[in-house]
């Protein structure tokens, strides 16, 4: 919900070389696909890819292609800038050769990819003849088109940049018309261009000399044929920036014709990205390609959760998993950090990466028709909505029971713990029953409830299993090992001793779980019952009619009742 990827699932996979792949990577994974013959379509071009052993190739050949999608929406709207096309201009120049690497493929999906990865040599000839290899960032800063593109903007440029030469040219003739020894041009900001005389030859200024500055030792003059120079040298810039602009927006017009096969090759390179980036993380990390199968089931062998596994130090314990319509619910129990949560989520991870046609963590899979995944794991509350932790949870549990199919997976860890021990217990039961006898979806349902366990009993289709624990000199030790039948306790207090809870609490802690077992719930019941109905104060209220009281009658029981408990 924060936006942190790190340690996700997302981050594992995400090694694509460009961000195309990277934005397609994460929408795969934000809608897995439901039709098998496009997910077995997705195993089939990554199963070549790995056969080909050509993934380093194209992924080294993909790390240089520019953001072409992105480029392209902003050449759809006029307001792409010139870095952009010069970008898309080194891309274009790249499709040649990544052609040639793709020639060997025989999966349809990669040969579909490789039609819209063709070469467009007129349009990328056009970028690299318009644009310089390194432009300003926007084109209001001119020096944007290359020169040769345009002759009247070439003449404009030369214009300016020979403005020097041209003045020193003037200057030389009129030096000669004149016979003014001390003539000189020069240019200012302020006063533009100018002839300067010193103040002895001043009186010998030719009639056409307009006087424009007198100065402390010399006058300066313009005449018409400066003025005139001036206002082409001067204008030049603007004109050449004018012209630069209607060329470049002429530019994205013309790029504008190629929308489409530009947007083709934008999905298409995004696409090879990600299928070449889940062909190295299968091999990588020894995954496995599921089979689809038209019917009931989810069939794991060794199932690892791929995230836990990446990160540890030691070697991942892998567990396997077995449903169908016969035994479509597995009841877990276990102890708190015993690996419930895991072998749930490394469950969903499987069927999630198995729909957009990755590979998957285990030794191998079948899997039968899911339509939606819906999980109701973890606890937190909802403050800006002002949901407890415990109305967060009914409400989630609520849409799964509404909207789960028999062909849903669903996932339910520890429901009921934000209410009673009664209240928990009776909602966690009927929602298991319901999704038994109602529903009949894929479901792994954990649960400290150990009342829930006989609902096998009850229901065939449930079938009870539990993480392995043993304890070891009084301390726990965590096997991770999912085994038939259930726990036989919850270790609890071993848990919160791993915690750090301190050894005086824990003692108060086994003296009132000791107390809590020996003692039969009537028995704790009809206890309490006797304390209230033994009580002298409470035996006085039952017998008096508040109606009836004056305020100093009332005022004195007060007192009375005072003195009665404090004896």
């Amino acid at each position: 919900m924060n936006g942190n990827h790190e340690n996700s699932l997302l981050s594992l996979l995400d090694k694509t070389a460009c961000s195309m792949g990277s934005r397609l990577l994460k929408r795969w994974l934000g809608r897995p696909l439901k039709q098998h013959n496009q997910i077995i379509a997705r195993q089939h071009a990554i199963k070549e890819i790995i056969h080909l052993q050509y993934n380093a190739s194209i992924h080294e050949l993909l790390r240089q292609v520019c953001d072409v999608e992105r480029i392209v929406s902003r050449i759809a709207l006029k307001s792409a800038r010139p870095r952009d096309l010069v970008a898309l201009s080194h891309t274009l120049a790249l499709l040649p050769e990544l052609n040639v690497v793709l020639t060997q493929n025989k999966s349809e999906l990669l040969v579909n990819l490789k039609k819209h990865i063709q070469p467009l040599p007129a349009l990328q000839q056009l970028l690299a003849s318009a644009i310089i290899e390194n432009p300003p960032v926007l084109i209001r800063d001119g020096g944007v088109i290359a020169p040769g593109f345009d002759e009247e903007l070439d003449e404009f440029r030369l214009l300016s940049t020979r403005a020097n030469d041209k003045l020193m040219h003037l200057e030389q003739e009129e030096k000669q018309k004149t016979g003014l020894s001390t003539l000189k041009f020069g240019f200012n900001n302020v006063q533009g261009y100018y002839i300067e005389l010193s103040k002895t030859q001043a009186e010998k200024a030719p009639p056409h000399y307009h006087r424009k500055q007198t100065l402390k030792n010399v006058e300066r003059y313009i005449t018409p044929e400066l003025k005139q120079f001036e206002e082409r040298v001067l204008s030049a810039q603007v004109k050449a920036l004018a012209r630069e602009k209607w060329l470049y927006e002429n530019l994205l017009v013309e790029i504008q014709q190629n929308i489409n096969e530009l947007t083709q090759l934008a999905q298409a390179l995004a696409k090879l990205d990600v299928l070449t980036t889940l062909a190295e993380r299968a091999q990588s990390f020894n995954w496995c390609c599921p089979n689809l199968v038209p019917d009931s089931q989810i069939s794991i062998e060794a199932g690892r959760h791929p995230v836990i596994e990446h990160l540890l130090q030691e070697r991942f314990i892998a567990n396997d998993l077995q449903l169908k319509p016969s035994q479509n619910i597995l009841l877990i129990t276990g102890p708190n950090m015993g690996g419930k949560s895991t072998y749930m989520r490394q469950t969903a991870l499987i069927v999630l990466l198995a729909h957009i046609g990755s590979f998957v963590p285990a030794k191998s899979v079948t899997l039968g028709p899911i339509d939606r995944i819906f999980t109701r794991i973890g606890a937190s509350d909802d403050l800006a909505s002002g949901r407890s932790t415990f109305m967060v949870e009914m409400t989630e549990t609520a849409q799964i029971l509404r909207q789960a199919t028999h062909e849903s997976l669903v996932l339910i860890d520890e429901i009921g713990r934000g209410t009673s021990t009664y209240d928990g217990m009776a909602l966690a039961y009927a929602s298991c029953s319901y999704l038994a006898t109602t529903i009949k979806a894929y479901t792994l349902f954990s649960t400290h409830y150990f009342e829930l366990t006989h609902l096998p009993k009850q229901w065939s289709c449930i079938r009870n299993v539990h993480l392995q624990a043993s304890l070891d000199t009084g301390r726990i030790i965590f096997l991770y090992r999912v085994e038939p039948g259930h726990a036989n306790r919850s270790y609890g207090l071993e848990v919160a001793e791993l915690a750090g809870i301190p050894a005086e609490v824990l003692k108060i802690a086994h003296t009132h779980l000791n107390h809590i077992q020996t003692t039969p719930p009537d028995s704790q019941i009809q206890s309490e019952a006797q304390v209230h109905t033994q009580s002298p104060v409470l035996h006085e209220l039952a017998k008096l009619d508040p109606d009836r009281l004056t305020a100093r009658e009332a005022l004195d029981l007060i007192y009375r009742f005072k003195s009665m408990v404090t004896n």
